[in-house]
């Protein structure tokens, strides 16, 4: 326990540190509900290009790459991931028609210190966690204690309280996932989550399954092309 109080207090002194340095609460982020969704607007830039450090499923051929910007505090992210995405996965990403990309749009602490946690457990375990992040969200990050919440998580993915502590104490790590929102911001104008980009499309408002399928199979069809 002592252990994990001296990270606490450490982790605070981080979190300020990455906001004064890249202001990645700077410009006010909000969840928008679905019923907000706004048309889908053409982004400039490199906004569609997997990286190779992205966390990625679903084939590199794919037509149609889904990239997405979330926050694991994001109600209606969770929403995405625990019944919109494994419908996806299995009629799309399994079929070789689309891959998933995931991106960092932490909108708190809170979401910082979430995906940081699914980053330590390595990149074979990313998706794992981040499932289970999502499926006990009310828990952890609505809880009486989150941090107790994401000390559990972490034991649950056989991460030891040590383990928690390096990663909380990772400047450079908290730093990319502070660097990823602050680009999103700036260079593809994301300001909620979740917001998507498919194929250079950006896509607001927590769409549904079927939003989704009307996005993508025209995009199927033509092999990816507009």
């Amino acid at each position: 326990m002592r252990n994990m109080l001296v990270v606490l207090g450490g982790l605070a002194v981080i979190v300020v540190a990455a906001v004064g340095l890249y202001q990645w609460l700077g410009k006010p982020a909000v969840t928008v509900a679905p019923q907000q969704a706004e048309a889908p607007a053409a982004v400039a830039g490199d906004a569609g290009k997997v990286r190779d450090n992205d966390f990625v499923i679903g084939d590199p051929g794919a037509p149609v790459t889904l990239i997405e910007y979330a926050s694991l505090t994001c109600p209606h992210c969770a929403e995405f991931h625990n019944s919109v995405l494994p419908k996806l996965k299995k009629d799309y990403v399994e079929t070789g028609k689309l891959r998933v990309v995931y991106r960092d749009f932490p909108l708190n602490a809170g979401a910082l210190r979430a995906s940081a946690l699914a980053r330590c457990a390595g990149r074979d375990r990313f998706f794992g966690f981040l499932d289970l992040l999502f499926e006990r969200q009310a828990q952890w990050a609505f809880g009486p204690s989150p941090m107790a919440g994401l000390t559990e998580i972490a034991a649950l993915g056989g991460l030891t309280e040590q383990d928690l502590a390096n990663c909380f104490q990772d400047n450079k790590l908290l730093e990319q996932i502070a660097l990823q929102k602050k680009e999103a911001e700036e260079k593809f104008g994301v300001d909620s989550t979740p917001s998507f980009i498919i194929n250079g499309r950006k896509h607001t408002g927590g769409p549904s399954y079927e939003d989704l399928k009307a996005a993508i199979d025209p995009l199927v069809s033509t092999g990816g092309k507009k």
